[in-house]
């Protein structure tokens, strides 16, 4: 599969990053899609893309969190890309969040494209050494709130939580940064 490092490349370098973190991030993700043969793919063993959604109902009063399974930890939905996405980041992310919350989903009218970017490690587990997960994240529009469901393949639950709820369940400074870059763009701001 020939991998369209261009578009990704053109994607991150237009991305405006809100903190240091975030342009350190943007840079090593430049970095790693220059790098790698297969940025795409989880067989590359140093890193990978991955694609993330934060998921709001059409109000945009409530925000889904999933409580992903081996990681035992209260997430935004997101995985990684498949051949089928043919290495676009927004269909990983809306394709994640259509598998971990059942509803329709579609990208958020108002939001930059990404809303957000991370590198975060993922610890080595029996099958696969410690590695790079190179986030690109997106905000969507559940169509159908009241279809959530959680797939047990995908996760140990999923819930439509209020912005001060989900934000009591971040437990690091990033995933606080993408949930607060959300509330402020569906609240007009």
């Amino acid at each position: 599969m020939t991998v369209p490092q261009t578009s990704l490349h053109e994607l991150l370098a237009r991305h405006v990053p809100s903190d240091d973190k975030e342009r350190e991030d943007v840079a090593r993700m430049l970095a790693f899609a220059k790098e790698l043969e297969q940025p795409f793919s989880r067989k590359q063993p140093r890193a990978h893309f991955t694609g993330s959604a934060v998921v709001v109902d059409p109000a945009g009063e409530r925000v889904v969190m999933v409580l992903h399974g081996k990681l035992n930890r209260w997430l935004q939905p997101g995985g990684h890309s498949e051949e089928s996405d043919a290495g676009g980041m927004e269909a990983t992310a809306l394709r994640e969040a259509r598998e971990e919350t059942g509803c329709r989903v579609r990208l958020h009218e108002r939001a930059p494209r990404p809303l957000d970017v991370d590198v975060h490690s993922i610890p080595a587990r029996k099958d696969e050494p410690e590695h790079l997960h190179l986030d690109v994240r997106y905000l969507v529009v559940a169509e159908d709130p009241e279809s959530l469901a959680h797939d047990p393949n995908e996760s140990s639950g999923a819930q439509w939580l209020s912005w001060d709820e989900a934000l009591a369940r971040v437990d690091e400074a990033p995933l606080r940064r993408l949930m607060e870059k959300a509330r402020a763009v569906v609240r007009g701001g």
